[in-house]
Protein backbone atom coordinates (compact mmCIF):
# COMPACT_ATOMS: atom_id res chain seq x y z
CA UNK A 1 0.00 0.00 0.00
CA UNK A 2 1.35 3.44 -1.39
CA UNK A 3 1.53 6.49 1.31
CA UNK A 4 -1.39 7.52 2.43
CA UNK A 5 -2.49 10.92 3.28
CA UNK A 6 -4.14 11.97 6.48
CA UNK A 7 -7.12 10.19 7.58
CA UNK A 8 -7.11 7.67 4.20
CA UNK A 9 -7.24 4.32 5.88
CA UNK A 10 -10.67 5.88 8.17
CA UNK A 11 -11.70 7.10 5.08
CA UNK A 12 -11.76 4.21 3.05
CA UNK A 13 -13.66 2.32 6.29
CA UNK A 14 -16.30 5.08 6.30
CA UNK A 15 -17.18 4.35 3.19
CA UNK A 16 -18.52 1.46 4.15
CA UNK A 17 -20.92 2.69 6.63
CA UNK A 18 -24.15 4.78 6.80
CA UNK A 19 -23.82 8.26 6.19
CA UNK A 20 -25.03 9.53 9.37
CA UNK A 21 -22.08 7.34 11.06
CA UNK A 22 -19.22 9.04 10.90
CA UNK A 23 -15.69 7.69 12.19
CA UNK A 24 -13.89 10.98 11.53
CA UNK A 25 -13.42 12.66 15.35
CA UNK A 26 -14.83 16.29 15.40
CA UNK A 27 -11.61 17.51 16.70
CA UNK A 28 -13.02 21.34 16.87
CA UNK A 29 -15.86 21.04 18.57
CA UNK A 30 -15.80 21.95 22.32
CA UNK A 31 -15.72 19.87 24.91
CA UNK A 32 -13.96 18.21 28.39
CA UNK A 33 -10.66 17.11 27.59
CA UNK A 34 -10.25 15.22 30.93
CA UNK A 35 -12.65 13.02 29.90
CA UNK A 36 -12.84 9.65 27.47
CA UNK A 37 -16.98 9.52 25.79
CA UNK A 38 -18.11 6.35 25.25
CA UNK A 39 -21.38 4.81 24.54
CA UNK A 40 -23.89 4.01 27.32
CA UNK A 41 -26.21 1.25 26.11
CA UNK A 42 -28.45 2.19 29.16
CA UNK A 43 -28.82 6.27 28.03
CA UNK A 44 -28.59 5.25 24.32
CA UNK A 45 -26.07 7.86 24.10
CA UNK A 46 -22.59 9.45 24.38
CA UNK A 47 -20.91 10.06 28.02
CA UNK A 48 -18.53 11.03 29.91
CA UNK A 49 -16.16 8.50 31.54
CA UNK A 50 -15.31 10.24 34.73
CA UNK A 51 -12.32 7.59 35.58
CA UNK A 52 -10.34 10.30 38.25
CA UNK A 53 -8.29 9.10 41.30
CA UNK A 54 -9.46 5.61 41.22
CA UNK A 55 -9.32 2.18 39.35
CA UNK A 56 -11.97 1.92 36.59
CA UNK A 57 -13.43 -1.75 37.01
CA UNK A 58 -13.97 -3.97 34.01
CA UNK A 59 -15.92 -7.18 33.52
CA UNK A 60 -15.70 -9.02 30.60
CA UNK A 61 -18.24 -11.40 29.82
CA UNK A 62 -16.26 -14.46 28.96
CA UNK A 63 -16.36 -18.03 26.96
CA UNK A 64 -18.05 -20.63 27.16
CA UNK A 65 -15.55 -23.69 26.41
CA UNK A 66 -16.55 -25.79 23.81
CA UNK A 67 -15.20 -24.59 20.83
CA UNK A 68 -13.05 -21.40 20.88
CA UNK A 69 -11.52 -18.86 18.96
CA UNK A 70 -13.17 -17.77 16.46
CA UNK A 71 -12.97 -13.97 14.69
CA UNK A 72 -15.98 -12.34 16.62
CA UNK A 73 -14.83 -13.80 20.45
CA UNK A 74 -11.37 -11.96 18.92
CA UNK A 75 -13.17 -9.17 18.29
CA UNK A 76 -14.51 -8.45 21.49
CA UNK A 77 -11.70 -9.59 23.40
CA UNK A 78 -9.39 -7.32 21.73
CA UNK A 79 -11.91 -4.39 21.68
CA UNK A 80 -11.75 -5.06 25.20
CA UNK A 81 -7.77 -5.34 25.63
CA UNK A 82 -7.20 -2.02 23.38
CA UNK A 83 -10.13 0.14 25.66
CA UNK A 84 -8.26 -1.33 29.05
CA UNK A 85 -5.02 -0.38 27.12
CA UNK A 86 -5.75 3.15 26.23
CA UNK A 87 -6.99 3.65 29.95
CA UNK A 88 -3.48 2.99 30.84
CA UNK A 89 -1.63 4.60 28.43
CA UNK A 90 -3.65 8.00 29.62
CA UNK A 91 -2.53 6.72 33.19
CA UNK A 92 -5.59 5.34 34.64
CA UNK A 93 -5.15 1.39 36.74
CA UNK A 94 -7.57 -1.01 35.79
CA UNK A 95 -9.25 -3.83 37.78
CA UNK A 96 -10.11 -6.09 34.85
CA UNK A 97 -12.36 -9.29 35.22
CA UNK A 98 -13.30 -11.86 32.80
CA UNK A 99 -15.02 -15.08 33.64
CA UNK A 100 -15.20 -18.63 31.83
CA UNK A 101 -18.90 -19.98 31.83
CA UNK A 102 -17.48 -23.82 32.93
CA UNK A 103 -20.72 -25.52 33.56
CA UNK A 104 -23.80 -24.98 31.20
CA UNK A 105 -26.00 -26.22 29.08
CA UNK A 106 -24.09 -26.77 26.19
CA UNK A 107 -20.75 -27.44 27.56
CA UNK A 108 -22.98 -30.78 28.81
CA UNK A 109 -24.67 -31.00 25.53
CA UNK A 110 -21.20 -30.94 23.71
CA UNK A 111 -19.44 -33.20 26.35
CA UNK A 112 -22.57 -35.80 25.84
CA UNK A 113 -22.12 -35.33 21.79
CA UNK A 114 -17.87 -36.09 21.85
CA UNK A 115 -18.02 -38.74 24.65
CA UNK A 116 -16.20 -36.56 27.32
CA UNK A 117 -16.14 -35.58 30.91
CA UNK A 118 -17.64 -32.08 30.93
CA UNK A 119 -14.75 -30.47 33.04
CA UNK A 120 -11.91 -31.96 30.59
CA UNK A 121 -13.86 -30.61 27.88
CA UNK A 122 -14.15 -27.04 28.75
CA UNK A 123 -10.70 -27.06 30.31
CA UNK A 124 -9.40 -28.24 27.00
CA UNK A 125 -11.09 -25.53 25.43
CA UNK A 126 -10.17 -22.40 27.79
CA UNK A 127 -6.76 -23.84 27.02
CA UNK A 128 -7.11 -23.41 23.74
CA UNK A 129 -8.44 -20.05 24.11
CA UNK A 130 -5.37 -18.19 26.35
CA UNK A 131 -3.15 -19.64 24.10
CA UNK A 132 -5.02 -17.61 21.26
CA UNK A 133 -5.26 -14.84 23.80
CA UNK A 134 -1.39 -14.77 24.63
CA UNK A 135 -0.89 -15.24 20.22
CA UNK A 136 -2.80 -12.05 19.89
CA UNK A 137 -1.20 -10.34 22.98
CA UNK A 138 -4.01 -9.47 24.71
CA UNK A 139 -3.28 -7.99 28.18
CA UNK A 140 -4.67 -10.77 30.64
CA UNK A 141 -7.85 -10.31 32.98
CA UNK A 142 -6.62 -9.35 36.80
CA UNK A 143 -9.14 -12.27 37.85
CA UNK A 144 -10.78 -15.20 36.37
CA UNK A 145 -12.64 -17.05 37.98
CA UNK A 146 -14.39 -19.88 36.50
CA UNK A 147 -18.40 -20.34 37.84
CA UNK A 148 -17.62 -23.31 39.52
CA UNK A 149 -15.50 -21.39 41.97
CA UNK A 150 -18.27 -19.23 42.97
CA UNK A 151 -21.17 -21.75 44.17
CA UNK A 152 -21.64 -21.03 47.07
CA UNK A 153 -21.61 -17.24 46.72
CA UNK A 154 -24.32 -18.27 43.93
CA UNK A 155 -26.54 -20.32 46.60
CA UNK A 156 -26.49 -17.14 48.92
CA UNK A 157 -27.22 -14.80 46.13
CA UNK A 158 -30.42 -16.78 45.19
CA UNK A 159 -31.16 -17.46 49.11
CA UNK A 160 -31.61 -13.17 49.03
CA UNK A 161 -33.31 -12.81 45.97
CA UNK A 162 -35.80 -15.34 47.58
CA UNK A 163 -35.88 -13.61 50.79
CA UNK A 164 -35.97 -10.25 48.60
CA UNK A 165 -39.54 -11.65 46.77
CA UNK A 166 -38.22 -11.85 43.30
CA UNK A 167 -37.33 -15.10 43.06
CA UNK A 168 -39.41 -18.60 44.18
CA UNK A 169 -38.59 -22.28 44.14
CA UNK A 170 -40.00 -25.15 42.98
CA UNK A 171 -39.71 -28.92 43.06
CA UNK A 172 -35.75 -28.30 43.52
CA UNK A 173 -35.25 -25.37 40.80
CA UNK A 174 -35.03 -21.66 41.23
CA UNK A 175 -36.56 -19.31 38.84
CA UNK A 176 -36.68 -15.33 39.02
CA UNK A 177 -39.82 -13.86 38.51
CA UNK A 178 -39.75 -11.10 36.15
CA UNK A 179 -43.14 -9.81 36.84
CA UNK A 180 -42.12 -9.11 40.94
CA UNK A 181 -38.93 -6.56 39.58
CA UNK A 182 -40.90 -3.75 37.34
CA UNK A 183 -38.13 -2.46 35.71
CA UNK A 184 -36.98 -5.75 34.24
CA UNK A 185 -35.81 -5.70 30.24
CA UNK A 186 -35.17 -1.90 30.32
CA UNK A 187 -31.73 -2.19 29.26
CA UNK A 188 -33.35 -3.73 25.91
CA UNK A 189 -36.10 -1.75 25.16
CA UNK A 190 -38.19 -5.02 24.11
CA UNK A 191 -41.49 -5.86 24.25
CA UNK A 192 -42.39 -8.35 26.53
CA UNK A 193 -42.81 -10.61 23.24
CA UNK A 194 -39.75 -9.35 21.63
CA UNK A 195 -38.50 -10.56 25.09
CA UNK A 196 -39.91 -13.69 25.21
CA UNK A 197 -38.93 -14.43 21.76
CA UNK A 198 -35.38 -13.47 21.90
CA UNK A 199 -35.11 -15.17 25.45
CA UNK A 200 -36.64 -18.44 23.89
CA UNK A 201 -34.19 -18.24 20.63
CA UNK A 202 -31.14 -17.98 23.72
CA UNK A 203 -32.11 -21.10 26.35
CA UNK A 204 -35.11 -20.44 27.42
CA UNK A 205 -37.69 -23.22 27.94
CA UNK A 206 -41.20 -21.36 28.14
CA UNK A 207 -42.57 -24.53 28.64
CA UNK A 208 -41.15 -25.81 31.61
CA UNK A 209 -44.12 -26.69 34.14
CA UNK A 210 -42.06 -25.17 36.92
CA UNK A 211 -42.62 -21.57 36.12
CA UNK A 212 -44.90 -19.00 37.05
CA UNK A 213 -44.61 -16.96 33.76
CA UNK A 214 -42.82 -18.23 30.49
CA UNK A 215 -40.18 -15.54 31.01
CA UNK A 216 -38.92 -16.03 34.03
CA UNK A 217 -35.57 -17.46 34.30
CA UNK A 218 -33.25 -20.07 36.17
CA UNK A 219 -31.47 -19.25 38.97
CA UNK A 220 -31.08 -22.85 40.24
CA UNK A 221 -31.75 -26.13 38.27
CA UNK A 222 -32.63 -28.87 39.89
CA UNK A 223 -30.45 -31.74 39.29
CA UNK A 224 -30.62 -34.22 35.85
CA UNK A 225 -29.94 -37.69 35.17
CA UNK A 226 -25.88 -37.71 33.96
CA UNK A 227 -25.38 -34.21 35.45
CA UNK A 228 -22.71 -32.70 37.89
CA UNK A 229 -24.45 -31.52 40.82
CA UNK A 230 -23.58 -29.21 44.08
CA UNK A 231 -25.47 -29.22 47.15
CA UNK A 232 -28.27 -26.48 47.98
CA UNK A 233 -30.98 -25.67 50.57
CA UNK A 234 -33.53 -26.73 47.50
CA UNK A 235 -31.63 -30.27 46.72
CA UNK A 236 -29.06 -30.59 44.43
CA UNK A 237 -28.89 -29.08 41.13
CA UNK A 238 -26.67 -26.76 39.20
CA UNK A 239 -26.49 -22.47 39.01
CA UNK A 240 -28.10 -21.02 36.00
CA UNK A 241 -26.19 -18.99 33.36
CA UNK A 242 -27.27 -15.80 34.60
CA UNK A 243 -26.49 -15.78 38.00
CA UNK A 244 -23.15 -16.95 37.09
CA UNK A 245 -21.98 -13.85 35.58
CA UNK A 246 -23.67 -11.02 38.38
CA UNK A 247 -22.25 -13.14 41.30
CA UNK A 248 -18.61 -13.57 39.96
CA UNK A 249 -18.40 -9.04 38.74
CA UNK A 250 -19.75 -8.33 42.51
CA UNK A 251 -17.77 -10.45 43.90
CA UNK A 252 -14.34 -9.32 42.38
CA UNK A 253 -15.25 -5.74 41.62
CA UNK A 254 -18.28 -4.61 44.46
CA UNK A 255 -22.12 -3.77 43.84
CA UNK A 256 -21.47 -1.19 41.19
CA UNK A 257 -18.82 -1.50 38.48
CA UNK A 258 -18.10 0.59 35.58
CA UNK A 259 -17.77 -1.18 32.31
CA UNK A 260 -19.97 -3.91 31.49
CA UNK A 261 -18.85 -5.61 28.20
CA UNK A 262 -19.68 -8.78 25.88
CA UNK A 263 -20.71 -9.25 22.49
CA UNK A 264 -23.99 -7.41 21.70
CA UNK A 265 -26.03 -10.27 21.55
CA UNK A 266 -25.68 -10.77 25.37
CA UNK A 267 -27.72 -7.68 25.76
CA UNK A 268 -30.60 -9.55 26.00
CA UNK A 269 -31.07 -11.56 28.10
CA UNK A 270 -28.32 -12.00 29.92
CA UNK A 271 -27.18 -8.53 30.91
CA UNK A 272 -30.75 -7.67 31.71
CA UNK A 273 -31.00 -10.44 33.74
CA UNK A 274 -27.32 -9.63 35.75
CA UNK A 275 -28.67 -6.28 36.40
CA UNK A 276 -32.40 -7.49 37.59
CA UNK A 277 -30.42 -9.96 40.14
CA UNK A 278 -28.10 -7.12 41.65
CA UNK A 279 -30.26 -4.19 41.72
CA UNK A 280 -33.02 -5.48 43.66
CA UNK A 281 -30.59 -6.53 46.06
CA UNK A 282 -28.29 -3.69 46.74
CA UNK A 283 -30.86 -0.33 45.53
CA UNK A 284 -27.69 0.64 43.70
CA UNK A 285 -27.01 0.82 39.91
CA UNK A 286 -24.65 -2.62 38.74
CA UNK A 287 -23.18 -1.01 35.79
CA UNK A 288 -22.27 2.57 35.04
CA UNK A 289 -21.40 2.02 31.35
CA UNK A 290 -22.51 -1.29 29.05
CA UNK A 291 -20.33 -1.82 26.30
CA UNK A 292 -21.95 -4.02 23.83
CA UNK A 293 -19.27 -5.32 20.80
CA UNK A 294 -21.42 -5.37 17.42
CA UNK A 295 -21.63 -9.19 15.84
CA UNK A 296 -19.07 -10.28 13.16
CA UNK A 297 -20.88 -11.63 10.61
CA UNK A 298 -19.88 -14.53 7.92
CA UNK A 299 -21.54 -16.04 4.99
CA UNK A 300 -24.90 -13.65 5.64
CA UNK A 301 -25.12 -14.74 9.28
CA UNK A 302 -23.79 -13.83 12.68
CA UNK A 303 -20.77 -15.55 13.03
CA UNK A 304 -21.49 -18.42 16.21
CA UNK A 305 -20.82 -21.72 17.41
CA UNK A 306 -24.33 -22.63 16.53
CA UNK A 307 -24.35 -21.90 13.31
CA UNK A 308 -21.14 -23.19 12.39
CA UNK A 309 -20.10 -20.56 10.39
CA UNK A 310 -16.97 -19.95 11.98
CA UNK A 311 -13.63 -18.70 11.02
CA UNK A 312 -10.91 -19.42 13.67
CA UNK A 313 -8.47 -16.83 15.03
CA UNK A 314 -6.08 -19.73 15.03
CA UNK A 315 -6.50 -20.07 11.51
CA UNK A 316 -5.74 -16.75 10.04
CA UNK A 317 -2.76 -16.48 12.74
CA UNK A 318 -1.13 -19.30 10.11
CA UNK A 319 -1.45 -16.98 7.40
CA UNK A 320 -0.94 -13.29 8.82
CA UNK A 321 1.10 -12.16 11.32
CA UNK A 322 -0.41 -11.38 15.19
CA UNK A 323 -0.46 -7.37 14.32
CA UNK A 324 -2.02 -7.84 11.23
CA UNK A 325 -4.85 -9.74 12.53
CA UNK A 326 -4.71 -6.94 15.81
CA UNK A 327 -5.08 -4.36 12.74
CA UNK A 328 -7.59 -5.80 11.11
CA UNK A 329 -9.89 -6.21 13.64
CA UNK A 330 -9.02 -2.59 15.34
CA UNK A 331 -10.22 -1.25 11.83
CA UNK A 332 -13.45 -1.83 12.55
CA UNK A 333 -15.42 0.58 14.92
CA UNK A 334 -16.96 -1.92 18.17
CA UNK A 335 -20.49 -0.80 17.48
CA UNK A 336 -21.06 -1.76 13.56
CA UNK A 337 -21.75 -4.77 12.43
CA UNK A 338 -19.07 -5.96 9.79
CA UNK A 339 -18.16 -9.28 7.73
CA UNK A 340 -15.39 -11.47 6.84
CA UNK A 341 -13.01 -10.07 4.33
CA UNK A 342 -9.80 -11.51 2.97
CA UNK A 343 -8.80 -8.28 1.01
CA UNK A 344 -8.47 -6.31 4.17
CA UNK A 345 -7.09 -8.83 6.02
CA UNK A 346 -4.42 -8.33 3.41
CA UNK A 347 -4.35 -4.74 3.47
CA UNK A 348 -3.80 -5.01 7.21
CA UNK A 349 -1.20 -7.02 7.28
CA UNK A 350 1.04 -4.06 4.81
CA UNK A 351 -0.26 -1.87 7.30
CA UNK A 352 1.70 -3.46 9.85
CA UNK A 353 4.69 -3.88 7.78
CA UNK A 354 4.72 -0.07 7.64
CA UNK A 355 4.55 0.28 10.97
CA UNK A 356 7.23 -1.82 11.52
CA UNK A 357 9.49 -0.12 9.12
CA UNK A 358 8.74 3.24 10.51
CA UNK A 359 9.74 2.03 14.01
CA UNK A 360 13.10 0.69 13.03
CA UNK A 361 13.83 3.22 10.45
CA UNK A 362 17.22 5.13 11.14
CA UNK A 363 17.42 9.01 11.18
CA UNK A 364 19.98 11.03 10.71
CA UNK A 365 20.97 14.62 12.87
CA UNK A 366 18.91 16.76 11.17
CA UNK A 367 15.78 18.91 12.59
CA UNK A 368 13.97 17.30 15.38
CA UNK A 369 10.79 15.04 13.99
CA UNK A 370 7.45 16.65 16.34
CA UNK A 371 4.96 14.17 16.60
CA UNK A 372 3.23 15.99 19.19
CA UNK A 373 0.18 16.79 16.82
CA UNK A 374 -0.70 13.40 15.98
CA UNK A 375 -0.64 12.45 19.86
CA UNK A 376 -3.17 14.57 20.17
CA UNK A 377 -5.22 13.22 17.40
CA UNK A 378 -4.79 10.21 18.22
CA UNK A 379 -5.75 11.28 21.80
CA UNK A 380 -8.88 12.30 20.35
CA UNK A 381 -10.42 9.92 18.07
CA UNK A 382 -9.60 7.50 20.90
CA UNK A 383 -11.82 9.72 23.50
CA UNK A 384 -14.45 9.89 21.45
CA UNK A 385 -16.28 6.36 21.61
CA UNK A 386 -13.26 4.50 20.93
CA UNK A 387 -12.68 5.28 17.38
CA UNK A 388 -10.38 3.05 16.67
CA UNK A 389 -10.35 3.32 12.68
CA UNK A 390 -9.85 7.28 13.29
CA UNK A 391 -7.36 6.56 15.31
CA UNK A 392 -5.29 3.79 13.13
CA UNK A 393 -5.48 7.00 10.64
CA UNK A 394 -3.48 9.16 12.68
CA UNK A 395 -0.92 6.38 13.50
CA UNK A 396 -0.68 5.52 9.91
CA UNK A 397 0.06 9.09 9.05
CA UNK A 398 2.90 9.13 12.04
CA UNK A 399 4.36 5.95 10.68
CA UNK A 400 4.50 7.80 7.00
CA UNK A 401 5.92 11.11 8.55
CA UNK A 402 8.50 8.77 10.07
CA UNK A 403 9.54 7.31 7.18
CA UNK A 404 9.67 10.78 5.07
CA UNK A 405 11.63 12.37 7.99
CA UNK A 406 14.08 9.86 8.22
CA UNK A 407 15.08 9.66 4.19
CA UNK A 408 15.09 13.29 4.95
CA UNK A 409 17.90 12.78 7.56
CA UNK A 410 15.96 14.31 10.31
CA UNK A 411 16.24 13.16 13.88
CA UNK A 412 13.31 10.59 14.30
CA UNK A 413 13.77 8.90 18.14
CA UNK A 414 11.32 10.57 19.62
CA UNK A 415 8.65 9.86 16.74
CA UNK A 416 9.82 6.51 17.03
CA UNK A 417 8.95 6.55 21.00
CA UNK A 418 5.42 7.65 20.46
CA UNK A 419 4.68 5.80 17.20
CA UNK A 420 5.83 2.60 19.44
CA UNK A 421 3.79 3.92 22.67
CA UNK A 422 0.43 4.05 19.64
CA UNK A 423 0.90 0.80 18.60
CA UNK A 424 1.80 -0.39 21.53
CA UNK A 425 -2.16 0.55 22.74
CA UNK A 426 -3.65 -1.58 19.91
CA UNK A 427 -1.89 -4.53 21.50
CA UNK A 428 1.20 -4.74 18.49
CA UNK A 429 4.35 -6.24 18.88
CA UNK A 430 6.20 -4.73 15.98
CA UNK A 431 9.55 -5.52 15.75
CA UNK A 432 9.91 -7.81 18.96
CA UNK A 433 7.91 -10.41 17.26
CA UNK A 434 6.73 -11.53 20.47
CA UNK A 435 3.58 -11.40 23.10
CA UNK A 436 4.44 -9.03 25.95
CA UNK A 437 6.26 -10.00 29.15
CA UNK A 438 2.80 -9.41 31.08
CA UNK A 439 0.84 -10.93 28.44
CA UNK A 440 2.58 -14.65 28.66
CA UNK A 441 2.93 -14.53 32.18
CA UNK A 442 -0.27 -12.94 33.33
CA UNK A 443 -1.93 -15.72 30.78
CA UNK A 444 0.07 -19.00 32.49
CA UNK A 445 -0.88 -18.27 36.23
CA UNK A 446 -4.80 -18.02 34.83
CA UNK A 447 -3.96 -21.49 32.65
CA UNK A 448 -2.56 -23.18 35.90
CA UNK A 449 -6.54 -23.95 36.86
CA UNK A 450 -7.24 -25.38 33.69
CA UNK A 451 -4.26 -28.21 33.68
Amino acid sequence: MGTLGRWNVVRVLNSLLPTSFSLLPDSHRTRNEAHMQLYNAISKSLEPLDVRDRPVTIYVCGITPYDTTHLGHAFTYTVNDILIRYLEYRGHPVDYVQNVTDIDDDILKRAKEVGEDWKALGDRWTRYFIEDMIALNVRPPDHYPRATEVIPEIIQTVEKLIARGVAYEENGSVYYHVDAWPEFGALACMSRDQMLSTANERGNNPDDPNKRDPLDFVLWQAAAPGEPTWDSPWGPGRPGWHIECSTMSSKYLGDTIDIHSGGSDLLFPHHCCEIAQIEPLTGKPFVRFWLHVAMVRHEGEKMSKSLGNLVMARDLLKLYPPDALRLYLAMHHYRIEWACDPGRLRWAARLAQRFREAATASGGSGPAFDPSPWEQEFTAAMDEDLNTPAALGVVDELAVQVLLAAQQGRHIREAQTLLRKLCKVFGLVLDVGEPEDRVVKGWRKHLAKFV
